[in-house]
């Protein structure tokens, strides 16, 4: 028997008028060169040059004056080339400069896709057997730069999602460095990765450092252990690794007086560059009964993939670290939403076409995978991978699949696993369980459906799904009808 899919009329389109104010820099000597004609300018000059760039761009950005200025202060030492000290500036004087190092970037106007759904933090002013959500997608613009942004609504009794104000004064968030490292705790770390002792004396570089110490100060210390080494590549790779730990642990802030619609989690650090590909939200519940929202996702530098994780309570601080270990280096890592036999557990795929599930004591550390799934059937025989995160059920856990097949066609099936050991597959669906229609074919990649992450809502199933990466969508499935279908 086929299961039923209920498609809902809901389509999220790239809309290219939403974007953000980034930094802009081409160089010292063009920024040299433009920073001198500003300050050659007199003060009236100024004034009219600035008073229709404050006046168009107000519109289009919350608080663009303080964009400049922090973009200003990102190019503020060159200024002493030119004999001139920032301080003597004025304030109009800074802001204009700033706005020549500022661009306006449309973070979605190529795709908008592979969403996720999580229930809200907030469920006050709903009613009964209705639940407020947070979607998150994959937002790609100019270069195929993704970024991660939410939506919210509520979906009603009959799955129907009602979706909250847009709002279109897009920000984002502070950027801020773990500026203080605990040495015995940062050690701990680099052991984690790689016995980092054992090629390079440690005395080079953290023994110098105090027991807190800063990134300046990490980064200074390397630098002069690479001046007293002669560097072989093994080295320079490990010293490269110790700084890259550093910088991939940071914090973004949100202001309070934005809406969730309007928090984009742009790349910051250099693993990251390229790209946030594929986050995977999930709720997570600990021993505690606290919760906690987790996201795993692919940093993409232009060459290399990294996984790595995010969380966040409220959505509007969250935290970013890196995962590590053996298994920790390919795509599509999805975590349990709670704990199974005392251990973390998540979903991965080490060698592209099969999928593994891991165990840890250390949410950020994984080492060892065991298979879980081999390509089975014809519409997943090029590879098989997960669509987020397990979803627990009376049953076992479910978990929605992508099987790859002729013509490159994803398509998305699912598949049950026993609640207490995870390893043992209860059943697998034999036929896809949602495939590109006529509709969904055409976009950016055609004839693929994917997501990264569904949801139980009053015995069904929610769905988003992204159509050809270009636009996303939502189905509702059965929940009885499904597992079912599942242990025949």
């Amino acid at each position: 028997m086929q299961v039923t899919v209920n498609r809902k009329d809901i389509k999220f389109y790239p809309d290219a008028s939403r974007k953000i104010a980034r930094f802009l820099y081409t160089g010292d000597e063009r920024a040299l060169n433009t920073i001198r004609s500003v300050l050659n300018l007199s003060e009236t000059s100024v004034s009219q040059t600035l008073s229709p760039v404050l006046r168009d761009y107000s519109l289009r950005h919350r608080n663009i004056s303080k964009i400049f200025e922090k973009h200003f202060n990102r190019i503020a030492h060159l200024l002493k080339q030119l004999g001139t000290e920032p301080e003597s500036l004025n304030i109009s004087q800074k802001i204009l400069i700033g706005s020549y190092f500022t661009m306006e970037y449309s973070i979605e106007a190529a795709a908008f896709f592979n969403p996720s759904i999580v229930e809200h933090p907030d469920q006050s002013e709903i009613g009964k057997d209705e639940k407020r959500v947070i979607l998150s997608f994959r937002a790609t613009g100019e270069g195929h730069i993704s970024s991660i942004v939410f939506r919210t609504g509520v979906l009603d009794k009959n799955k129907n999602l009602s979706l909250e104000p847009v709002g279109k004064m897009l920000e984002e968030a502070e950027h801020i460095r773990r500026h203080v490292y605990n040495k015995k705790s940062f050690s701990a770390k680099l052991n984690e990765m790689k016995d980092i002792h054992a090629i390079v004396p440690s005395g080079l570089i953290l023994d110098k450092l105090n027991d807190e110490f800063t990134y300046g100060e990490l980064r200074d210390s390397i630098k002069e252990a690479r001046k007293s080494l002669h560097l072989t590549g093994e080295k320079d790779i490990l010293f490269n690794q110790i700084t890259w730990l550093a910088s991939s642990h940071y914090e973004l802030e949100f202001s309070l007086d934005t809406n969730i619609s309007e928090r984009v989690v742009f790349p910051v650090s250099v693993n990251e560059k390229n790209g946030i590909e594929d986050a995977r939200f999930v709720k997570f519940t600990d021993d505690n009964g606290e919760s906690v929202y987790y996201a795993t996702y692919t940093a993409y530098d232009g060459t290399t993939i990294l996984p790595k994780m995010l969380d966040t309570r409220d959505f509007y601080h969250f935290q970013v670290m890196p995962l590590h270990g053996e298994i920790a280096k390919n795509k599509g890592m999805a975590l349990f939403p709670r704990k199974v036999n005392g251990k973390y557990a998540m979903l991965c795929r080490l060698d592209g076409y099969n999928n593994y599930i891991a165990f840890s004591d250390n949410i950020s550390i994984w080492r060892k995978a065991a298979l879980l799934q081999k390509p089975k059937f014809p519409w997943e025989f090029v590879q098989i991978g997960n669509c987020g995160s397990p979803i627990e059920t009376s049953e076992g856990w479910l978990v929605i699949t992508h099987g790859v097949g002729p013509m490159r066609e994803y398509v998305l099936g699912a598949s049950l696993f026993d609640i207490q050991n995870p390893e043992k597959e209860i059943g697998r669906l034999k036929s896809p369980l949602l495939m590109p229609n006529a509709n969904e074919r055409e976009g950016y990649v055609p004839n693929v459906v994917y997501s990264c992450g569904s949801m139980i809502q009053n015995e069904d199933l929610i769905i988003p799904y992204a159509m050809s990466d270009y636009a996303s969508t939502y189905a509702t499935v059965n929940l009885r009808e499904l597992l079912y279908e599942l242990k025949k």
